[in-house]
């Protein structure tokens, strides 16, 4: 069973008990059945948009390498995908063609020739049937690949046929789009770091699906297109890409923009050369150093004068390369020099402008003499509405005010004297209960007992007041 099969079992819409209905012939369901059909459609062309995009189709790489390069957006219809495909149960699936028809009328899938031909391919509507009166160069086109190689892209065909060609995969190739883009500009890149060589823009991105399969060739073919034609986010002439933060972003590669992209290129080959020499000349080191301890001068020498032909190598190159390193940073440099003169360019202009609006500085000089002139004139004429106002005589407020004291004194010295009377009346109701209190005991009371008990009311009851 191969890898792609394995993948696509796994999905929820391949369960076991659908297998025996996506492998029939469901292409003759298509009227008396249509959701059955849809649904079974729905499913294959989900299964195999994301067994592409995690690299289970058309791999290629030995076993040894880590990461194989895969078609992610692209899928070779041909016999090499049904027998994959095979099933040792149910044999091949019989309505492959059906799927490939309805997504190319979906235009979920395309022909890449006609997406490398036409940059109307991936917009909507429908393709729908050649219409003679409309001689529209899509129309011509869809209609001379029909007959040369045989493309069903709608009805009024003779029936669903399976055919050998390369469908691009719309929503992978977005997919991938996106996130390449985002990747770049999230970093907020000088216009330097903006501009690759495709050999350094392939060694970048080749992973931007897939962490462990690399985009193949043809995959990047159809990448630079769609973002170079369809989304205008780069700029793009077959050798140098130079990303585009903006729509008024220039759409031409300069020769300063190949010439950065070669620098970058180059020294990102010197850096693998570099790492390359030196494990080079750690791994003489090492067959020096067991030589030695196997007392085999000869092969010692020989690892000894080899690891001083690299580490010579590895000098020139790492004084290239800081030349190189030097001349990028230069470059940079200029680059952002620019960019500040253009802006300082821009303030200047903003500035003039603003100061042709205000006028000379003598006019300004005038404005601040009329303000400060009325703001004077306001005082003035608070001062004499102030002067304008009632009189009032200082001595009378002075009567009066002693008026009020006197009254507040008299009244403060009625009502203690009031607070004295009461406490004297309580004082001689207290005396009288005490007199009563001394002739109604018994003769055997003791006499004192009871004078004792009524000093200690009376002293009670003026240390309360006092409190």
């Amino acid at each position: 069973m191969s890898s792609l099969l394995d993948y696509i079992l796994t999905q929820d819409s391949f369960r076991k008990n659908r297998l025996p209905s996506l492998y029939s012939d469901f292409s003759i369901h298509k009227k008396t059945n249509p959701d059955g059909y849809h649904v079974n459609v729905a499913a294959w062309e989900q299964a195999l948009t994301k067994a592409a995009k995690n690299g289970c189709i058309s791999t290629r790489g030995g076993d040894s390498v880590k990461r194989t390069k895969s078609n992610h957006l692209i899928l070779r219809v041909d016999e090499g995908l049904l027998h994959e495909l095979e099933s040792p149960e149910l044999g091949r699936p019989v309505a492959l063609g059906a799927v490939f028809e309805d997504a190319m009328w979906n235009r979920t899938m395309i022909p890449l020739q006609l997406f490398k031909a036409s940059g109307g391919s991936l917009r909507k509507p429908q393709w729908g049937l050649i219409d003679t009166t409309v001689l529209s160069p899509w129309n011509v086109m869809a209609w001379g690949l029909k007959q040369i190689r045989g493309v069903v892209i709608g009805p009024g065909s003779d029936g669903p046929r399976l055919q050998s060609q390369d469908l691009v995969l719309v929503e992978n190739l977005q997919e991938a789009a996106d996130k390449l883009v985002k990747q770049v500009m999230s970093t907020s890149p000088s216009k330097t770091e903006l501009i690759y060589s495709r050999e350094r823009f392939v060694e970048s991105f080749a992973t931007i699906l897939n962490e462990n399969s690399e985009l193949s060739d043809v995959d990047f073919d159809a990448l630079l297109l769609y973002l170079s034609r369809d989304k205008g986010a780069i700029a793009y002439d077959g050798k140098t890409i130079k990303f585009r933060p903006g729509n008024d972003s220039p759409k031409e590669i300069t020769q300063q923009d190949t010439t950065i992209a070669s620098i970058k290129s180059l020294t990102a080959t010197m850096t693998r050369q570099v790492e390359s020499l030196e494990k080079k000349i750690s791994e003489l080191n090492v067959t020096a150093k067991a030589a030695l301890s196997n007392k085999n001068r000869v092969s010692a020498l020989a690892a000894v004068r080899s690891k001083k032909l690299a580490e010579r190598n590895l000098q020139v190159r790492l004084d290239t390369l800081a030349q190189l390193e030097q001349v990028y940073l230069k470059i940079e440099q200029a680059q952002d020099q620019i960019e500040y003169v253009k802006v300082m360019q821009a303030s200047t202009g903003v500035l003039r402008g603003l100061n042709n609006q205000i006028g000379e500085v003598s006019k300004v000089e005038d404005v601040v003499d009329e303000l400060r002139e009325e703001m004077s004139r306001v005082d003035e004429i608070g001062n004499i509405m102030g002067e304008a106002g009632p009189q009032i005589d200082e001595d009378e407020i002075d009567d009066e005010l002693q008026e009020l004291e006197s009254m507040e004194q008299k009244a403060k010295e009625e009502k203690e004297a009031e607070t004295t009377r009461r406490k004297l009346a309580d004082l001689d109701s207290l005396g009288l209960e005490t007199k009563g209190a001394v002739r109604k005991a018994p003769l055997e009371q003791n006499v004192g007992s009871a004078l004792e008990e009524s000093i200690g009311k009376l002293s009670r009851m003026s240390v309360e007041e006092n409190a």
